[in-house]
C-alpha cells in the first residue's frame, strides 16, 4: 500500500510541478495582476497550502481506489485524464492567458473529480472523504475562473 501511496505522490506533485513549470510568471504576471478578480479570491499562500493537502489526500485515496477496484484500467485511464487536465489549466489560463480555455479546462477537472467522489463512495465508504478536498476546492477554484472569465 506505501508503495502505491508513494506512486501517486510522486505522480500529483509532479503535475503541480510541471503546471507550474508552464505556467510561466503565473500570479505574478502583469496579466493577471490587470484581471478584475472574484472578491473571495483567496491570498497567493492559500493555493500552495491548498494543493499541498488535497494532492496528499488524492494519492492516499488514489491508493485505495486501485487497490479495492478490479477495473484498474478504468480508474488509471481517468486518473490520467485527470492528471493532464490538471497539468493543462496552468499553461492555458497564467501562460498563454486564454481564462476562456482555463475554464474549461477546469470544468472538465471538475466532473472527473466528481466522477471519483461519487462513483466509487460505496466501495471506499469513509476513504471517500479524501477526494472532498479536491472536489470542494476546484469548485472554488471554478468560480474564481469563471468571475474571471464574465467579468473581464
Amino acid at each position: 500500500m506505501w508503495l502505491k501511496i508513494i506512486g501517486f505522490l510522486l505522480l500529483n506533485f509532479g503535475a503541480l510541478a510541471l503546471g507550474g513549470i508552464f505556467a510561466g510568471s503565473g500570479a505574478g504576471s502583469e496579466w493577471y495582476a490587470g484581471l478584475n478578480k472574484a472578491p473571495w479570491t483567496p491570498p497567493g499562500w492559500v493555493f500552495g497550502f491548498a494543493w499541498t493537502i488535497i494532492m496528499i489526500f488524492f494519492s492516499v485515496y488514489m491508493a485505495f481506489l486501485y487497490q479495492r477496484k478490479t477495473e484498474k484500467r478504468k480508474i488509471l485511464a481517468v486518473y490520467f485524464i485527470q492528471w493532464l487536465l490538471n497539468v493543462a489549466w496552468n499553461p492555458a489560463f497564467f501562460f498563454y492567458n486564454k481564462a476562456n480555455v482555463g475554464l474549461v479546462v477546469i470544468v472538465c477537472l471538475t466532473i472527473l473529480v466528481s466522477y471519483f467522489l461519487f462513483n466509487f463512495r460505496r466501495d471506499l465508504k469513509g476513504y471517500s472523504l479524501l477526494i472532498l478536498p479536491y472536489f470542494i476546492w476546484l469548485c472554488i477554484a471554478t468560480s474564481l475562473n469563471a468571475y474571471i472569465v464574465f467579468l473581464n
